[in-house]
């Protein structure tokens, strides 16, 4: 079963986390593990083969060297680099962020790193006792190291269930198919999905102001302009929905890219989707419906071939 953590950022935002639990962690740290282990049987393999040039107090000095290298600087260097993965975390599809969900940064990586081997796991950890007596009696799954650095490890591979919220919205894909999504980070798209999953959760006002900075973001990201009248979560939706049908389609032989020219970033001047108007000020779907057809949604200029593609009315996420 899956567990969503309970923490709330500054605009009283539930963050939509799926914190991974002790046995997921473990089989994790089983990884990496290995790997160290790995690298350090290496180490000490090239060392004996040059202990015979070497002063043996020198020798001793440089294993123990490549000992903090390897069980400090690896998760160190891994973690920092990819924002909060480990070889280990990786295969299992976990990440260390922050509490309020953003990306690690060096000194979150070096205070876990420091906590695992002196608290958690090694030195004074019983081999991992402290660790798991500590993430047991965490409702979010925490240990010693996350605690000091004010970080927690989720679960990123997200559900089908939670991907199918994803329904382009109508009339929309060919407009959203012209999109540049190359600057939109993993942590962009990751803020715009948890928004739109707790959108009917937030008062109208809280909705409005937060999707409005993502909805500035991403346009930002995609060098485009906010479409006038069109809702935030609308926009959100359709930038994620074109995301996730890249990311599948790349998997298929058949896909192939926009050729250039068709009206993205590179053509000269932004995309627009046809049909929108200016709504008044503060507009915005009403609160736990569903928008209909003509009621904040695009009217295309030409008829529709009902052929070509199903009528699929988009209705916000609940």
């Amino acid at each position: 079963m899956q567990e969503e953590s309970d923490l709330v950022t500054g605009e009283a935002v539930v963050l939509d986390l799926r914190v991974a639990k002790l046995a997921s962690r473990g089989v994790a740290m089983l990884l990496d593990v290995l790997v160290q282990g790995a690298l350090l049987l290496i180490a000490v393999v090239v060392l004996m083969l040059t202990a015979g040039s070497l002063d043996s107090s020198l020798a001793v000095t440089l294993l123990l060297v490549v000992f903090v290298l390897v069980v400090i600087g690896y998760p160190v260097l891994f973690e920092t680099l990819s924002h909060g993965r480990s070889l280990g975390k990786l295969a299992l599809g976990l990440r260390v962020v922050r509490l309020d969900g953003g990306p690690i940064r060096l000194r979150h990586a070096l205070t876990r790193a420091l906590a695992g081997f002196f608290v958690d796991f090694w030195a004074l950890g019983f081999f991992g006792a402290v660790a798991v007596i500590v993430s047991l009696t965490s409702s979010n799954g925490r240990r010693v190291g996350d605690y000091l650095a004010g970080t927690l490890v989720i679960r990123e591979r997200v559900p089908d269930a939670a991907q199918a919220m994803l329904v382009m919205p109508h009339g929309l894909a060919p407009w959203a198919a012209q999109f540049d999504l190359s600057r939109v980070s993993d942590d962009l798209a990751l803020s715009a999905r948890q928004f739109l999953g707790r959108y009917h959760q937030l008062r109208p006002e809280a909705a409005e102001a937060l999707g409005y900075g993502l909805a500035q973001q991403m346009a930002a990201a995609l060098g485009v302009a906010l479409p006038n009248g069109m809702p935030t979560w609308m926009f959100l939706t359709a930038v994620l929905a074109e995301r996730r049908n890249r990311a599948q389609a790349s998997l298929a032989p058949r896909y192939s890219p926009q050729p250039p020219g068709h009206g993205g970033p590179s053509s000269g001047y932004p995309p627009q989707p046809p049909g929108y108007q200016m709504q008044p000020p503060g507009y915005a779907p009403p609160p736990g419906g569903v928008p209909q057809p003509g009621y904040g949604t695009p009217q295309p200029s030409a008829p529709r071939d009902n052929r070509a593609e199903p009528d699929n009315p988009f209705t916000p996420p609940s």
